[in-house]
């Protein structure tokens, strides 16, 4: 069992490795091609989208969701809206320190040097997106618990991280690095918290 769960996290890293280095390849395809398409009405929409699709919004919705689960008495939902809060939390958290430590210069920053190293302004916070990662985390943790709403709500983080590339301040591989780095907080909160906590009542029933 061990054997074959290491195969499929090698698979799954080989797997990443190659989807963001394509995305990297399509970097500029991808700004000029969105360059190539803006309109106010659009610009507006999308700056919308990503003011109010950041992690303290996702924030906020999850503990409105947790708490109305436990008010109705369903601790499973409740139980799944807090891990969805913490998969989002850490994935908030990682892409942070991520794109401090590389310093990428946003699309919009005119600048010779892409990668500056360390930075604490804003500007050099390129990669990877932090609303993307937020998102996706978010989303992914219901996305593992019942697949059914989960594809429903994709289209959130999907819109998201479009948004982020539409206003300029994120390029494609950002985005898409940040999708994967939110998926494996899913991942990783899903099992540590919601799939054992599974196991301990099916253990205890038995």
């Amino acid at each position: 069992m061990n054997r074959r769960l290491v195969f499929y996290w090698v698979i799954g890293i080989i797997v990443t490795a190659i989807v963001v280095a394509v995305a990297f390849h399509f970097d500029d395809a991808m700004q000029n091609l969105i360059a190539q398409h803006q309109s106010r009405m659009a610009r507006d929409f999308m700056r919308n989208v990503s003011r109010f699709g950041d992690w303290p919004e996702h924030f906020v919705l999850g503990l409105v969701l947790a708490g109305i689960a436990w008010w109705r008495g369903s601790k499973k939902w409740a139980r799944i809206f807090l891990a969805m809060l913490l998969a989002c939390a850490l994935a908030g958290v990682s892409a942070r320190v991520v794109k401090t430590a590389t310093g990428r210069a946003r699309p919009s920053v005119k600048s010779e040097e892409i990668w500056n190293g360390p930075r604490l302004s804003s500007k050099y916070h390129a990669f990877p997106s932090g609303h993307a990662a937020a998102s996706s985390a978010f989303f992914a943790v219901l996305f593992f618990v019942n697949w059914r709403i989960g594809l429903a709500c994709l289209s959130i983080p999907l819109l998201i991280g479009f948004s982020r590339m539409y206003v300029a301040a994120h390029y494609l591989s950002d985005v898409v690095f940040a999708a994967l780095l939110g998926v494996l907080c899913a991942i990783l909160v899903e099992r540590s918290l919601l799939r054992s906590k599974t196991k301990s009542r099916h253990a205890a029933e038995a």
